[in-house]
């Protein structure tokens, strides 16, 4: 029985990998359909949202097949229910995506508030979260989990610096900005969203691997 279950670990494995590679992409289609004014681009995210909400469903179903066949203990059962959470958090990155693309879709119709410049910065800084923690689950790595939980400070501040710039440059200054400076607004604001998302899956690693939790209690970060 044991054997089974690891094989269907393994399968369980790979479909919350193929669910990464979905979320990861839809982040990088996102903003590049807003950096390049790419309607096609933006509707492929929009599109494939079914596809990933099928995906998440017959993920959540698996877990708990799995543990209602086999009622796995210790290690295998954190390993089943962080993939639950990580599944549920890999989707609301993917939802968040398809957030940027109905933006982008609508910013594409105006002429260009200004150069994008910390926006695709504070998006490098969440894919690499999104990778770093997805990478911390595929190798069981708590330091490299915590690395990602402590990255989230410099999302923060590039969000920050963002809505400084938007709302004290632009909007302050001249009120017929203000549509499109708060659409960039929102999609600042769903990149640092995808960064929380990114840490809630780092601290569920940290779980996984060292049954220690660190959510909520800054002091086990360490």
């Amino acid at each position: 029985m044991l054997r089974h279950l690891d094989e269907e670990l393994k399968e369980l494995h790979r479909e919350i990998l193929k669910m990464a590679v979905f979320a990861q992409e839809a982040i990088f289609k996102s903003v590049e359909s807003l950096k390049n004014r790419d309607k096609n681009m933006a509707q492929e995210v929009i599109g494939n949202d079914q596809k990933i909400d099928e995906l998440e469903l017959a993920i959540d179903e698996k877990c708990i097949d799995l543990i209602a066949r086999y009622q796995p203990m210790a290690g295998d059962l954190r390993y089943i229910t962080t993939g639950m959470k990580i599944n549920a958090e890999l989707e609301r990155i993917a939802d968040i995506a398809l957030d940027i693309s109905q933006r982008s879709l609508v910013l594409m119709e105006k002429p260009l508030l200004k150069p994008l410049v910390d926006i695709p910065k504070l998006s490098i800084v969440a894919q690499n979260m999104v990778r770093d923690a997805i990478d911390a689950f595929v190798k069981k790595d708590a330091q490299l989990a915590l690395k990602v939980v402590l990255a989230d400070s410099e999302a923060d501040k590039l969000r920050n610096q963002v809505q400084d710039e938007l709302i004290n440059e632009y909007m302050a200054r001249d009120p017929r900005t203000a549509e499109r400076a708060v659409a960039l607004l929102l999609i600042t604001r769903f990149l640092e969203r995808i960064c929380d998302h990114a840490t809630n899956v780092a601290e569920d690693v940290i779980y996984m691997v060292e049954a220690r939790v660190v959510k909520h209690h800054p002091e086990e970060l360490k």
